[in-house]
């Protein structure tokens, strides 16, 4: 792992590590926000996954375990692509539920919200950097382009050999 992987990914975790820890512990302060967002999809969850939790507190404290979780695998190097990933995907119900700026009418709480939304597009686009990152190594798409190819130079081989060898067999 490279110098600046080994700082960089503990730094962009340490966000969420922190507030998903403490949303997770206290998720008191998150309730009006998860509450507003809830009365507006709810109805839809219910309809279309009715087995997913409704309730403000719980979805709250499955986010900030969901945050807490992918910063410290995020953190730590451990599954890094699938943890960027997942935080990535954890920002949209946290930006849209924590700070609608298109739904207040007060200038100075609508800037405030749009830089914490513009703050939060800034951390997903560099998780979804980190989520496409390999390391230099070639990805999964590539490996699996490259060993099918592989495969096929090998069954061409077996089968010219497989021929060869049959002509040599026969009697003449």
């Amino acid at each position: 792992m490279s110098l600046v992987r080994m700082i960089a990914r503990p730094m962009l975790a340490s966000v969420f590590v922190v507030q998903g820890w403490k949303n997770f512990r206290d998720p008191e302060q998150q309730m009006p926000a998860a509450k507003s967002f809830t009365d507006k999809v709810g109805p839809a969850l219910e309809k279309n996954a009715p087995n997913l939790p409704t309730d403000p507190k719980q979805l709250v404290r499955i986010n900030a375990a969901t945050q807490l979780g992918a910063g410290l695998a995020l953190a730590t190097g451990r599954f890094p692509r699938l943890a960027a990933a997942v935080l990535a995907v954890s920002l949209v119900p946290t930006t849209v539920a924590g700070h609608p700026f298109w739904e207040s009418d007060d200038p100075e709480e609508r800037s405030h919200h749009r830089a914490q939304a513009l703050k939060n597009a800034g951390l997903a686009g560099g998780l979804l950097l980190a989520s496409v990152d390999t390391e230099g190594k070639p990805g999964l798409a590539w490996r699996a382009k490259h060993a099918a190819g592989r495969a096929r130079k090998s069954s061409k081989t077996a089968g010219r050999k497989a021929k060869k060898a049959a002509k040599s067999a026969k009697p003449s």
